[in-house]
């Protein structure tokens, strides 16, 4: 994983959804096939953006006005302005893997975002992982970007001694009280991830790195980040170390 990408994840999230479904349908069963879906989310929180924000507020000229008591009641006599937010929805993307001859939805698979690991958003995921699961669909998550609370996305489980800065989990509903955990570090290639779908169907893997080299070359990031600053957050320790030195050794700092 490049961490300079995650500034730019929504872009990235998109062509990584999209290339997914490609890859997939040329590997599963007959019988089965990969959408890419979108649902609309609106996150609440204050909490400052290091990231393209999920969550967009902004305030123009025309949204500063004098208030009046049709709008504002008793607290016109306080609070003499009223300021209006925009708030954009969020779109959230995935793939589904869904058996065509009964249209029974046998796995999703989410690229995690910031969005999923904090506030409303958590909550939101974290619910719908239950339902799916209660509805016997298995579930995908790949994190690879470090803003929000892994550790509160992946309760009720623990993973202190196989903590990493990525990570990939699979849960699947013959085993509900487990979850299966691929911890990416930040120096090594992306995994080939094994899929959960039927009990009798061959093993699909998703080789991650390809998609995510697909995504870079394609989006032309190479052309639009200045790998001369530090990423944010910044790194630490050894993995500040080896990122340093890569850099230096392709030349760009």
């Amino acid at each position: 994983m490049d961490p300079y990408l995650e500034p730019f994840w929504l872009d990235v999230h998109t062509a990584l959804v999209s290339s997914t479904r490609d890859v997939l349908n040329s590997h599963l069963p007959d019988d089965l096939v990969a959408s890419a879906q979108e649902r609309v989310a609106i996150e609440s929180g204050n909490e400052e953006r290091l990231y393209l924000p999920d969550l967009q507020i902004r305030e123009t000229q025309s949204n500063y006005s004098v208030a009046t008591d049709d709008e504002t009641g008793p607290a016109n006599a306080l609070l003499p302005y009223r300021l209006v937010s925009e708030i954009d929805p969020i779109i959230e993307r995935f793939v589904t893997i869904t058996d065509t001859r009964n249209k029974r939805l046998v796995t999703v698979i989410e690229f995690v975002s910031p969005t999923n690991k904090r506030g409303e958003g958590l909550r939101a995921f974290r619910s719908k992982r239950v339902e799916l699961l209660a509805s016997g669909v298995s579930f995908v998550e790949i994190d690879l970007v470090r803003a929000g609370d892994w550790e509160a996305l992946l309760k009720p489980h623990r993973a202190q001694k196989r903590a990493s800065i990525y990570r990939a989990t699979v849960r699947v509903p013959r085993d509900p009280a487990a979850v299966y955990l691929q911890p990416i570090a930040l120096q090594d290639k992306l995994p080939d991830l094994p899929l959960p779908l039927r009990r009798d169907d061959p093993v699909v893997k998703l080789d991650l790195q390809p998609l995510l080299n697909s995504a870079y070359d394609n989006g032309r990031y190479e052309r639009r980040i200045d790998y001369k600053v530090d990423v944010i957050p910044p790194l630490e320790g050894e993995d500040a170390k080896w990122a340093d030195q890569m850099l230096r050794a392709a030349g760009k700092r």
